[in-house]
C-alpha cells in the first residue's frame, strides 16, 4: 500500500477542519495557507471529501468548509478511501477483491488477501479524533508499584 500526497493532505485537510470547529465554515484559502498546500490542489481533495459526504460547504462572503459530523465519527480509513484509488498491498486486490487472471494458481494471494483485510481493520479502528489527540498512542504511565518493583 502506497498513500499518495492526495491521501495525507486530505488527512491534513480534515484534522485542520477538526481543530478549528468553533470557526464554522472555513475557507479553502485559510486551510490552504495553515497547511502549505496549493489551492489547486486542495480544491481537487476537498471535492472527494464532499462528495463523499464527509464535509459540507456554503458560498457567499462567510463561506467554506466544515465536518459533517463530529471527529471521533470519523475512520481514517472512510478518509483515504474516498481519496486513494487502491489501499490494498498489492495491485491484483481491489477493494477487497481479488483481481488477477493467475489468482486460482498464486499462493501469495492469501497472505495478501489477509493483510489487505488486517491494514483495512486497523485503518478503519483508528478515528480522526485518535489523531488529533494522540492519546492512542502514548505510552501507559507507570504506576506507583511498578516503580517499586525497578528499587527492589
Amino acid at each position: 500500500m502506497n498513500i499518495t500526497s492526495k491521501g495525507r493532505y486530505a488527512l491534513r485537510v480534515m484534522m485542520d477542519l477538526a481543530q478549528h470547529p468553533e470557526d464554522g465554515f472555513i475557507s479553502l484559502k485559510v486551510v490552504a495557507d495553515r497547511q502549505q498546500i496549493s489551492m489547486k490542489y486542495l480544491e481537487m481533495i476537498i471535492s472527494h471529501l464532499k462528495k463523499a459526504e464527509l464535509v459540507e460547504s456554503t458560498r457567499g462572503k462567510e463561506g467554506g468548509y466544515r465536518l459533517t459530523r463530529s471527529p471521533e465519527k470519523y475512520t481514517i480509513h472512510e478518509i483515504l478511501n474516498c481519496i486513494e484509488d487502491n489501499l490494498a498491498p498489492v495491485s491484483c486486490i481491489q477493494s477487497g477483491a481479488v483481481q488477477c487472471e493467475h489468482a486460482d494458481a498464486c499462493l501469495t494471494i492469501p497472505m495478501w488477501k489477509e493483510l489487505d483485510d488486517i491494514t483495512n481493520a486497523y485503518l478503519s479502528s483508528v478515528s480522526l479524533l485518535d489523531l488529533l489527540t494522540g492519546e492512542r498512542w502514548k505510552a501507559p504511565e507507570e504506576s506507583p508499584l511498578t516503580k517499586q518493583k525497578d528499587v527492589l
